[in-house]
């Protein structure tokens, strides 16, 4: 495990951030002893992302995804070292000889937050819960689909027994629930668990405001210890702009997702430490190459053009990666091969795959030719009287998005393929997409460190309804013989020939063209070290502090002593004062009001 102090790096790369387009704030020049008034021990953190909801049960976007593993706890842990599984509710673990039967036995002791014992009961209900209800398992149903049934012998034990043998612990990646609250929730698919959370992680929600703030306090029951610091804030603010003047003036602590300009403007300012790590995102296009559902029928609006294998194929060999990155993310990243990025080495798809193309106009207009696509007179190529045209959904406030968007659509035009884009706010997107009215839109998720959940959400049986509902998919893809792979990485108990079989479903989906996958970013980040020390990062070596797998984050971090303060700033105010419609923070007299209204974008995907 390793903290962050105060680093300074001189190569930083990011991903931009999922811009906004809230209403505009009213923001009052701050003082810059601002940091001064603030609550010693709250860590204040910017933020724009969009809860769907704090049900563990149904939440897939990255904040409340991301606060929900500091809430509950898991059998098992994700170890902040290297992501491997750790202790969790569970101390300790075994597998049968054959792979059917996993026994876990949890720590003595353990209480709720609300003081009431932690017990294999509890596990038990979390797990039956998605297993037989599939809107409980809307956001990780398909982590016990391969669950038989599941004992409990006594209260400190849990056995899991499987249909198959399984590699990846299934003790990973569920929140335990408490059974004592759950099971008194009328209809728990619609349960907004937004208030006075009672849970078994660091942290506990106390409240939530909707796109003003998120308040967490330290749990003083948690098993590991109760952390350092009394609690975190979430403020909300317009966009990624006004999170860097408020972390300037000292009205929030810490900030995520820079851009590398706002990164290298930051760094030696004082008071304020920067931080790039090796991310666990991806970002690509997603294509509808003909969404179906679970029993094949088609729905939809995308280009059938996009069915035919060549056309993608064209398009992906249209893509410089390399142009992208120098000036889209300002030379900070590296081009993906596939939806497992690059910080998980042994399952990620090698650069140097036989599989693995690079940028190439003549060969992609060659796979049209070949195709029968033909050029007009405007150099729009066209077949049986269909003009090759495409349209690209991007957000018109995410300025990666619309960078990116710059070069997608001369790059296409040079191949005889018009790209239309589309500009809109990310609810329409979500909308638009959830029922597969687009061609291609900018798309990405946070990957965990065993690839399972991934490839799971790439299944036939992944995915959703024609509404839009139901099971979880990354990009609406089917591949029978992805499924049968698939099935066989789930049961091979030898790593190594397990990353094999993950490596060949990989390259299927890379050749079928399901997604065009186009760079991993690291996480630009920056916080103020005057105040607060000891943030750990997920993995050690070049890891990223927040929207980690696990909660290894926030939960070391301390206040720095500040030996010329007094006691009462020490101690410092409470809470900041969430007023009406805005979050009011007080800072040395000076006044900040921030109104903002909902929104999400495919960055805020977990």
């Amino acid at each position: 495990m390793s903290t962050v102090a105060a680093v300074s790096l001189a190569a930083c790369l990011a991903i931009g951030p999922a811009a906004t387009s809230f209403a505009a704030p009213v923001v009052a020049e701050a003082s810059p002893s601002a940091s001064a008034s603030a609550d010693a021990k709250t860590l204040r953190i910017a933020t724009a992302g969009f809860v769907d909801t704090f049900n563990p049960f149904i939440s897939i976007y990255l904040t409340p995804t991301n606060i929900i593993r500091y809430v509950y706890e898991s059998l098992v842990q994700n170890d902040a070292e290297d992501g491997s599984p750790t202790e969790g509710l569970a101390e300790k673990w075994e597998a049968s000889p054959d792979g059917m039967t996993w026994t876990f036995t949890l720590h003595e002791g353990m209480k709720w937050s609300d003081d009431e014992p932690i017990t294999s009961a509890d596990v038990k209900y979390t797990y039956e819960s998605m297993m037989n209800d599939p809107m409980l398992g809307t956001a990780n149903g398909n982590l016990v689909a391969n669950f038989e049934s599941v004992e409990t012998p006594d209260d400190l034990t849990v056995v899991i027994n499987l249909k198959t043998p399984q590699a990846p612990n299934p003790g990973t990646e569920i929140p335990v629930l408490p059974e004592h609250i759950w099971s008194e929730v009328d209809d728990p698919t619609t349960f907004a668990n937004d208030a006075d959370v009672v849970g078994s992680g660091p942290y506990t929600l106390e409240s939530y405001s909707a796109n003003q703030s998120i308040t967490l306090k330290a749990n003083p029951n948690f098993w590991r210890g109760a952390p350092k610091i009394d609690g975190i804030q979430y403020i909300y603010y317009t966009n990624s702009d006004a999170q860097i003047q408020a972390l300037r003036a000292g009205e929030v602590d810490l900030v995520t997702g820079l851009t590398d300009t706002q990164m290298t403007a930051l760094e030696g300012e004082e008071g304020i430490t920067t931080h790039a790590g090796t991310g666990r995102r991806f970002t690509s296009l997603s294509v509808n190459a003909g969404a179906e559902t679970p029993e094949g029928v088609a729905y939809g609006t995308g280009s059938p053009a996009l069915k035919e294998p060549a056309v993608r194929e064209a398009i992906r060999l249209g893509i410089d990666q390399e142009s992208l990155l120098k000036n889209v993310l300002g030379g900070y990243g590296a081009p993906a091969t596939s939806f497992i990025p690059i910080a998980f080495e042994k399952w990620h798809l090698p650069d140097d795959d036989e599989a693995i193309v690079s940028f190439d106009p003549d060969a992609a207009m060659a796979k049209l030719d070949d195709a029968g696509w033909v050029a007009g007179a405007d150099g729009i190529r066209e077949k049986d009287g269909n003009r090759l045209s495409i349209r690209l959904l991007a957000d018109a406030e995410d300025i990666v998005e619309m960078s990116a968007s710059e070069y997608l659509v001369p790059w296409m035009a040079d191949i005889g393929v018009e790209l239309k884009l589309e500009t809109t706010d990310s609810d329409t997107i979500s909308d638009r997409t959830a029922v597969s009215d687009y061609d291609m839109y900018f798309s990405g998720w946070s990957v965990n460190p065993d690839p399972d959940y991934q490839l799971g959400i790439n299944l036939c049986s992944s995915r959703p309804d024609a509404e839009g509902n139901g099971a979880t998919s990354q990009d609406g893809y089917c591949n029978p013989e992805f499924d049968a792979l698939y099935a066989e990485q789930h049961s091979e108990l030898d790593e190594a020939k397990r990353a094999e079989i993950v490596h060949d479903m990989l390259r299927m989906h890379y050749e079928d063209v399901a997604q065009i996958t186009l760079w991993y970013g690291q996480s630009l980040e920056a916080y103020r070290s005057d105040r607060f020390t000891g943030f750990t990062t997920q993995p050690a070596d070049n890891g990223i502090i927040a929207n980690q797998a696990g909660y290894w984050g926030y939960y070391t971090v301390e206040p720095v002593v500040d030996e010329s303060s007094s006691a009462a700033e020490q101690s410092g105010p409470g809470a900041a004062l969430w007023i009406g419609l805005g979050v009011l923070v007080v800072a040395a007299g000076v006044v900040t009001i921030v109104i903002v209204r909902r929104r999400k974008t495919a960055g805020d995907r977990e």
